[in-house]
């Protein structure tokens, strides 16, 4: 019976958090990312997207449509949970998407998703996987995944345990929910965002954009289980992975804005015209 009470009460308390308001979770992320204050994240007006990380943490989103939008795109930062200066790119960019600028016509449904990793952006220290330490960017189903991912990770990364892979593709529920994602949402285009190389990567269709605010182009290639790898190359969906210069600080705000602009001209010249064009 004592084991009973204890378990009713650690589950009840895991319910708690499971379902934390937005207000909860805004001092929470707050307190963890740089550049965003609580009043930030609750002027974002984020939704609870009815998924769970491994430890049953909500992940929350937020869409941002024009009027007659024609294309979608899907904004993920925090793949890594120690990449805290991502999550505070997909903060500040939704902020802009509510205020488009008017000469760049574009009608866009964005679906921003601010931390899909939030057992690793939690951790005591913050860390680069989920809660089952698999690197959530090396369990999407790639082709071949059973034959590649271990042996990459063996040979290539020398087992770093930052890396590993997972036992199978698709094995994370964070993971799962991406996967999801794409196929419910279908966007025509992905923005992943990372950190610290400080470099733009670009997998898919279509030219790539040569740069976004002071980050240049520079394709790193592909790896068994990326997003790159499963949207861009094996999906034909457009996968523009943004690296941060740094992990724990955010660029200032002019260069936030720039490299914002930057990918409207860009999806604007080079996307928005074939989309249109396949309907």
């Amino acid at each position: 019976m004592h084991k009973e009470i204890i378990a009713s009460f650690v589950f009840a308390i895991f319910s708690v958090a499971a379902h934390a308001d937005i207000k909860r979770a805004c001092g929470d992320y707050s307190s963890k990312i740089p550049s965003v204050s609580p009043a930030m994240c609750e002027a974002a007006s984020l939704q609870d997207l009815k998924a769970r990380s491994n430890k049953g943490r909500v992940i929350w989103g937020r869409d941002v449509t024009a009027v007659d939008a024609n294309f979608r795109v899907l904004v993920v930062g925090g793949i890594h949970g120690d990449e805290m200066s991502s999550v505070s790119l997909v903060y500040h960019w939704l902020g802009l998407a509510q205020t488009p600028p008017s000469d760049t016509a574009l009608n866009i449904h964005w679906r921003f998703i601010p931390s899909l990793n939030p057992d690793g952006l939690f951790a005591k220290p913050a860390r680069r996987t989920n809660a089952d330490g698999v690197d959530l960017n090396r369990n999407f189903p790639t082709p071949n995944w059973a034959r590649d991912a271990k042996v990459y990770w063996e040979q290539r990364t020398k087992r770093d345990p930052r890396r590993w892979p997972g036992d199978k593709p698709a094995s994370e529920p964070e993971s799962r929910f991406l996967l999801e994602q794409m196929g419910s949402f279908k966007p025509n285009l992905i923005v992943s965002v990372h950190a610290p190389y400080g470099v733009l990567d670009f997998d898919g269709p279509s030219v790539p954009p040569s740069k976004l605010g002071r980050l240049y182009l520079d394709q790193v290639g592909i790896f068994p289980g990326s997003l790159g790898n499963y949207a861009g190359v094996h999906q034909r969906i457009p996968v523009v992975t943004i690296e941060l210069p740094s992990a724990s600080r955010l660029p200032q705000d002019a260069e936030v804005r720039q490299m914002w602009m930057d990918l409207l001209r860009w999806t604007h010249d080079r996307l928005a015209p074939v989309a249109a064009a396949k309907q």
